[in-house]
């Protein structure tokens, strides 16, 4: 869909994305170790060495396969409440860039505007009420917008796997995610 604008070379596209929260039942810490384990940090060193030797894109792969055993690696990773601590908040929250490479390289190649979508942004949090919560906008949904087929193919091929990892932490899996 294309909205209005003041620049003709602009392009407005609506989209409608559902945003998943999903109670854990471990605490934040207990639940946030355990994702950080599942989902270790890009071995920005050995990628970088990969990129400067001009390796082979096959290498590439190798390399996230290895770091990334349940396809994804944190990109980026910022804890919210030492910041938010000091005009008083309390909730806990820490938020991720998380994703694979190689897995976004399968949207790039379609258009490389989809790097606006993935890696994905999540969250663990706590509610007011001080529920651990793990919070992210279905994939598939974020890059519907492009309107190209191929790259939601691969946006519904990362809801089933944040699902998946979702399952390996022992959290709900909901169906907007298999």
């Amino acid at each position: 869909m294309v909205g209005t604008t003041t620049h003709p070379a602009t392009l407005a596209l609506a989209r409608s994305v559902a945003r998943l929260e999903i109670a854990v039942e471990d605490d934040y810490e207990q639940f946030r170790a355990r994702y950080e384990q599942a989902v270790p940090p890009l071995d920005y060193r050995r990628t970088f060495d990969l990129v400067t030797v001009q390796a082979p894109w096959s290498a590439v792969q190798d390399l996230a396969d290895e770091n990334a055993p349940l396809g994804f690696m944190i990109f980026w990773r910022f804890d919210a409440q030492p910041l938010f601590g000091v005009a008083g908040d309390h909730a806990r929250c820490t938020e991720y860039l998380m994703g694979n490479h190689v897995i976004a390289e399968r949207m790039y190649r379609h258009d490389a505007g989809a790097l606006l979508y993935v890696p994905l942004r999540t969250t663990i949090h706590e509610s007011p009420s001080g529920e651990a919560l793990f919070a992210i906008d279905r994939p598939s949904d974020t890059v519907a917008v492009l309107g190209r087929p191929e790259i939601t193919e691969v946006g519904r091929e990362l809801d089933r796997k944040v699902g998946a990892l979702l399952r390996h932490l022992g959290a709900p899996v909901p169906d907007e995610l298999t």
